[in-house]
């Protein structure tokens, strides 16, 4: 007897999400990051200075990792620690000028993509695509 999953709604959310990150993923290799790295990028480019526990807790990575993955960008040159005046403990963590460029240059053809999964949705599916998903959000 075959098992299969019951909850049709749940197998094609997971089976979405991990198309549009292959997706996302091949898209972000051409510009030689991982999806981790352009996650932490892309946190930095539209918050701007952020602690490397505030970039985790937005991309839901754990510290550790999250270490690794900011030594690896730093090396490539795109984003800095910067120590904070304030409070000795913290470093901030922000993009260089080679960053902001590379991120100018790789969002409006990030943002032409994810739009163009959804750009067969009329406004009322969008609206109730959200809503539906907002409702699963509260439950979990």
């Amino acid at each position: 007897m075959e098992k299969k999953c019951t909850n049709q709604p749940f197998l094609l959310l997971m089976q979405t999400s991990k198309a549009i990150q292959e997706r996302i993923r091949d898209e972000m290799s051409i510009n030689n990051l991982s999806i981790t790295e352009f996650s932490v990028l892309e946190v930095l480019f539209y918050q701007g200075k952020q602690t490397i526990q505030q970039i985790g807790n937005r991309i839901l990575i754990s510290s550790g990792s999250m270490t690794y993955v900011i030594d690896k960008l730093e090396q490539k040159g795109i984003i800095k620690r910067n120590d904070c005046r304030e409070d000795r403990r913290v470093i901030h963590i922000t993009l260089t000028a080679e960053g902001m460029e590379m991120m100018e240059n790789i969002m409006p053809k990030y943002q032409d993509m994810v739009n163009s999964f959804f750009g067969d949705l009329t406004g009322d599916e969008s609206e109730l695509m959200v809503k539906f998903f907002k409702k699963v959000s509260n439950r979990v």
